[in-house]
């Protein structure tokens, strides 16, 4: 967002605003696409090391457009769902987070919507750990007992499928801290276009790119013996 800004001679506070009209327009293409639930990076546990005044205003962009949009959302069935650590947001902001979880939530949504705000993913599966370590501490749980689907049910994304692709905008050719547990398979498309950019054409490409891969998850073909 803030290199999309720079290029136009624009403040980098612009690029965050258009930033987000990108993600609601985005939104609408994958409901018409029937894609049922996107995550969308709002805010990493390691943005707090921008400058102040990018991070007040980026905090008071998240409180006015969800403010704005809980009620669309609710009305087009799209349940938003917020991923991360949200006690050092701002109250207001916490506020709005759980206004619009209650207001959107439905039992059958067209379209869910996770964003990630102060989230990092060490930090998840660092909160995991030390849950299971808090279950093994009352007795609760055995340490020999602990598998993998332990931890995935203390981790932020409980209960959801992992993501089948990852887009990565901006030419960036990594992840970021972003859900590294569930990436462990997930089909990966990065791309130079920024995020601002990012049109409902440039998605369409990134799923026929997606859907020309073959995803053995470890093992072979069906139509191959070695």
């Amino acid at each position: 967002n803030g290199r999309w800004a720079t290029g136009r001679g624009l403040p980098r506070l612009a690029g965050h605003r258009q930033g987000a009209q990108t993600l609601k327009q985005l939104l609408n293409s994958c409901r018409s696409l029937g894609i049922p639930m996107v995550t969308a990076y709002g805010f990493s546990t390691e943005n707090w090391q921008r400058p102040a005044a990018e991070v007040d205003f980026l905090m008071a962009l998240f409180e006015q457009v969800l403010h704005e949009e809980i009620h669309t959302l609710a009305e087009n069935q799209i349940q938003i769902q917020f991923l991360g650590e949200h006690q050092d947001l701002p109250p207001s902001l916490q506020r709005v987070i759980r206004q619009a979880t209650q207001i959107t939530h439905c039992a059958a949504p067209q379209i869910r919507l996770r964003i990630a705000l102060n989230y990092g993913g060490r930090r998840e599966i660092l909160r995991a750990c030390q849950r299971l370590a808090q279950a093994i501490a009352q007795g609760s749980l055995e340490a020999t007992q602990i598998r993998e689907e332990h931890l995935q049910n203390h981790l932020d994304t409980a209960g959801d499928p992992d993501p089948d692709l990852l887009i990565r905008t901006s030419g960036e050719m990594r992840i970021s801290n972003f859900l590294l547990w569930q990436l462990a398979y997930t089909e990966m498309y990065f791309t130079p276009v920024l995020w601002p950019d990012f049109t409902e054409q440039d998605l369409v490409q990134a799923l026929q790119i997606y859907q020309s891969r073959s995803r053995r998850f470890g093992g072979i073909e069906p139509n191959r013996r070695t």
